[in-house]
C-alpha cells in the first residue's frame, strides 16, 4: 500500500516526518465499511482489518464492534460520491471525525491533492491494481480531510473469462468490457483478457457538444469504457441497439438493473441481487462467463433446427398442395386415401427427427429473413412440383390411361406415391444447412429415420398391398424413382446455395421497394461511403507519416556525418 505522512497537505507531503502505518491505514477503512456487506471490495478490507490490526484482532466478538470507538454513523457507497463514509468517536478523547474510503480520485481532491498519492495510484494500475483511498478528518468542524494512504487490491479477472471472450469473438459476437476502474486499469485488464486497449472514457457518451452518430460510432469502436456509472451502461446499450445491434448485457447489481432490463438479452450472473435477477431475461446459476458461450452454441443449434424445419415443411406443403391441385382439376389424376394418410405419417417421421439432427453452428449470428425463407421455400416446393409432373407424364407415356378404374391408372398412382414420398424426403439433406449438402454430417438417428422412411415406402411399392391400395410396380421403377429422386435433391441443392448467395438487403430493397426499404438502403450506402472516405484518408495519412519518418531518418544521416 502508499502511506502518506501524518500531517501531509497539498503542498508539503513530509508533514511530522512520521508515516501512518498499516493499522492505521486498515483501522481506518474499517471504520468506513459497511457491515454485513456482501460486496466482494468491502469483504476484502474488513478482513484484512481483522487479520492485521491488533486491536480488532483481539476482540471478544467479531462483529463489527472496535474497542475504545463508536461508530455513530455510516454512509454506504453510491456511484455519486464514489466513497463510503463513517462517522467515529473516539470514547479516550472525546473526538470526533469523519472516515471516508473511496476512489482514490475522489479522495485525493477532497485532501486539496496529493501528487505522490495520484502517482502511486497510476504506478498500482499499470501494475493491474485497483486503489482505495482513505482519508479522515483533522479538525473539529471534521471538513478537513488528510490522506491516510491508498489500499491495493488486486482483482484478476476470472480464468475463463480469456477464453470465453476469445470464443464470443469467434463466434460473432464483439464483447465489450464495461467497468468502473480507471482508464489505465481498465486497459491493463483488457490486456490480460486478449481484448485490444481501446478504452474509452464513459463520460463521453454524455457528451452533448458531439452529434449522436458520431457517439454511436465511438461506442461501435470501443474495447471497453472505463469510469462507468450506472446511467452509462444503460447509454452503451441504447447506443448500440440504435445501431441495430442485438444486446446482451452482463450484470449482478441493483446499478446494473436498468441496462440488464434495457438489452435484447440480460443476463445475471452467479450470485447476484434480487433486483437483478428480476430485471435479467436469463440469470447463471453457475460461476464464471462460460455458460454463455454454452447458451450462444445452443440457441444457434435450435435456430438452424427451426430454420430447417420451417424450410422443409413450407417447401413440401407447396409441393404437395400445387401437385394435386394441378393434377385433380386438370388432369382428372388423384392418389388413393390411404396413400396419402402413409405419406403425410412418413412426412411427420422424418420431420420429428430433426430435432436430434447434427446442427451446423454458424460462425455469426443468426437472423430471421422470412422473405429469403419464403421465397427459397417457394422456388424449392414449385421445383418439386415440376418434378412430380415430370414423373407423371413419364408413367403415363408408359402406362396410358383414360379412366380412373384402370390398372395403368393403378400402376401410375403408386408410381406417384413413391415419387411423391421421397423427393422431398430426400431434400430434407439439402435443407438443413445453408451450405452445400456434404459440408456436415447428420445424426444417426436422422440418417435412419430418413432411409427408413424410404424402405417403407419401396416395399409398399414392391409388394402393392391391398391394405394401402396399392400396385406392384417391380424393382426397375421402384428403385428408378428413387435414384432420380436422390439426384434431384443435389440438383435442388445447386439452386438452394445460390439463392442464399445472391439474397442480400439490396435485392430485397430492389424487389419490394417500400419507402422503409429505401430508407435503410440509402443509410447504409451513405456508411459504407463515409467508411471507404475514412478508409482512404487513413492510408494517405499513414503515407505521409512514412514520408516524415524517411525524411527524418535522412535528416539524423546527414548530421551525423
Amino acid at each position: 500500500p502508499f502511506l502518506a505522512n501524518k500531517g501531509n497537505t497539498s503542498t508539503d507531503f513530509v508533514g511530522t516526518g512520521v508515516q501512518y502505518t498499516d493499522e492505521d491505514l486498515l483501522l481506518n477503512s474499517f471504520f468506513a465499511s459497511e457491515p454485513g456487506a456482501q460486496d466482494p471490495i468491502e469483504t476484502a478490507v474488513r478482513k484484512a482489518a481483522e487479520s492485521t490490526v491488533t486491536v480488532l484482532r483481539e476482540r471478544a466478538e467479531q462483529n463489527h464492534h472496535v474497542p475504545g470507538y463508536k461508530v455513530n454513523s455510516f454512509i454506504p457507497f453510491n456511484s455519486t460520491s464514489k466513497y463510503t463514509e463513517g462517522k467515529v468517536t473516539n470514547l479516550e478523547t472525546k473526538e470526533q471525525f469523519r472516515v471516508v474510503k473511496g476512489a482514490p480520485q475522489v479522495i485525493i481532491k477532497l485532501c486539496g491533492g496529493h501528487e505522490q498519492a495520484t502517482e502511486a495510484v497510476i504506478d498500482l494500475a499499470g501494475r493491474g491494481l485497483r486503489a482505495l483511498g482513505v482519508a479522515r478528518t483533522i479538525d473539529p468542524e471534521m471538513t478537513k480531510f488528510e490522506l491516510i494512504g491508498l489500499i491495493s487490491l488486486l482483482d484478476p479477472p476470472r480464468e475463463d473469462s480469456g477464453a470465453t471472450i476469445k470464443e464470443c469473438e469467434a463466434m460473432g459476437v464483439n464483447v465489450k468490457m464495461i467497468t468502473g476502474d480507471q482508464l489505465i486499469i481498465a486497459k491493463e485488464v483488457a490486456h490480460r483478457l486478449g481484448m485490444q486497449r481501446t478504452i474509452l472514457d464513459a463520460h463521453k457518451l454524455v457528451d452533448d457538444s458531439i452529434d449522436e452518430e458520431a457517439l454511436i460510432d465511438r461506442c461501435e469502436k470501443a474495447d471497453g469504457f472505463a469510469h462507468v456509472i450506472p446511467e452509462h451502461k444503460y447509454r452503451v446499450v441504447e447506443l448500440l441497439q440504435k445501431r441495430n445491434y442485438l444486446v446482451g448485457m452482463t450484470g449482478d447489481g441493483v446499478n446494473d438493473a436498468p441496462a440488464l432490463k434495457k438489452a435484447n438479452v440480460g443476463i445475471a450472473v452467479e450470485g447476484c441481487t434480487e433486483a437483478a435477477r428480476s430485471a435479467a431475461d436469463i440469470v447463471l446459476l453457475a460461476e464464471g462467463l462460460s455458460t454463455i458461450v454454452d447458451g450462444i452454441k445452443t440457441s444457434r443449434a435450435i435456430f438452424q433446427r427451426m430454420r430447417s424445419y420451417a424450410l422443409y415443411r413450407i417447401a413440401s406443403t407447396i409441393h404437395f398442395l400445387l401437385f394435386f391441385f394441378i393434377s385433380i382439376l386438370v388432369f382428372n389424376f388423384a392418389l388413393p386415401d390411404r396413400l396419402i394418410l402413409l405419406i403425410a405419417v412418413l412426412n411427420d417421421a422424418a420431420t420429428l427427427v430433426i430435432a436430434v439432427d447434427n446442427a451446423r453452428i454458424s460462425k455469426r449470428p443468426d437472423k430471421w429473413r422470412l422473405g429469403q425463407l419464403l421465397t427459397l421455400s417457394f422456388i424449392l416446393g414449385t421445383l418439386l412440383m415440376g418434378i412430380s409432373f415430370a414423373h407423371f407424364f413419364f408413367a403415363k407415356s408408359f402406362y396410358p390411361f383414360s379412366s380412373t378404374t384402370e390398372y395403368n391408372y393403378k400402376y401410375v398412382q403408386t408410381i406417384m406415391y413413391l415419387q411423391i414420398s421421397s423427393c422431398p424426403h430426400f431434400v430434407i439433406f439439402s435443407t438443413r444447412l445453408g451450405s452445400w449438402w456434404w459440408k456436415s454430417m447428420p445424426s444417426w438417428t436422422f440418417l435412419t429415420a430418413i432411409i427408413g422412411t424410404q424402405i417403407v415406402a419401396g416395399i409398399i411399392t414392391l409388394i402393392g398391398p391391398d391394405v394401402f391400395e396399392a400396385t406392384p410396380i417391380g424393382p426397375a421403377w421402384t428403385f428408378g424413382v428413387l435414384g432420380v429422386s436422390l439426384l434431384m435433391f443435389m440438383l435442388l441443392d445447386i439452386v438452394k446455395v445460390y439463392t442464399f448467395k445472391v439474397w442480400s438487403f439490396e435485392l430485397v430493397a430492389t424487389l419490394w421497394p417500400t419507402p422503409a426499404h429505401k430508407a435503410k438502403l440509402a443509410k447504409q450506402q451513405a456508411r459504407r461511403e463515409r467508411l471507404e472516405r475514412i478508409k482512404v484518408t487513413l492510408k494517405k495519412i499513414k503515407k505521409i507519416k512514412a514520408l516524415i519518418n524517411a525524411a527524418n531518418a535522412f535528416s539524423k544521416g546527414l548530421k551525423s556525418k
